[in-house]
């Protein structure tokens, strides 16, 4: 069985490898979200946010813990990023709580020093 660390290090792999094998769709996509992410008019870490609460909507868990980490990295502060989960969670009823939730689980991991344990194999992840 492979750990979660060992998965995180194969998917780094491959997209260093499908990096060289498609540089200029995947180094577009790569700076496509780092265009889209910097602070401009909005700040960054609102952008990010955003992707946070659309990745909620879509239910995509990899996706949710980076742009959360990305945010936290960004300073995010834990008032801003409920904000951001009352929205999806407004938009996505019962089903966008329970996926909100764990957009929190990962906030309150990665503030508190913790391995996020789940699986983060998304091109988001990069």
């Amino acid at each position: 069985m492979m750990k979660a660390g060992q998965k995180t290090k194969e998917n780094d792999s491959l997209f260093i490898e499908m990096r060289k094998l498609s540089p200029k769709v995947t180094g577009g996509i790569m700076r496509a979200r780092e265009a889209s992410y910097e602070d401009g008019n909005v700040l960054g870490k609102y952008k990010l946010l955003t992707a946070m609460a659309i990745s909620i909507a879509i239910r995509c868990e990899p996706c949710i813990r980076a742009y959360v980490k990305m945010a936290v990295d960004r300073g995010v502060r834990q008032e801003e990023l409920i904000e951001f989960l009352n929205v999806a969670m407004t938009m996505q009823g019962c089903p966008g709580e329970e996926w909100a939730i764990k957009a929190y689980a990962a906030y309150k991991e990665i503030v508190g020093g913790l391995t996020v344990a789940t699986d983060s194999s998304s091109c988001c992840a990069h």
